[in-house]
């Protein structure tokens, strides 16, 4: 099964926009996804205070300009 982590926080427009292609992934992969938002954990939050949206695929971390739905599809299996 895939796993997918989400870094966020509220009003986050690039977060919102990589959880709506994380929702299009799951009609064509098994996946387990998780939203976690950074402003709950302080460690959190001083580690992805600036690089947020971030999204684990699989415990590989993806980040902006590299985030894209297309790279996320690279790292799931089938």
């Amino acid at each position: 099964m895939n796993e997918i982590l989400l870094y966020t926080k509220q009003g986050c427009p690039l977060c919102e926009e990589a959880k709506i292609w994380i929702e299009l992934l799951k009609d064509d992969y098994i996946l387990e996804f998780r939203e976690i938002d950074i402003q709950s954990d302080e460690t959190l939050h001083d580690k992805y205070a600036l690089e947020i949206p971030v999204v684990s695929v699989n415990g590989e971390e993806l980040m902006f300009p590299q985030l894209s739905e297309v790279e996320i599809r690279q790292r799931l299996h089938d």
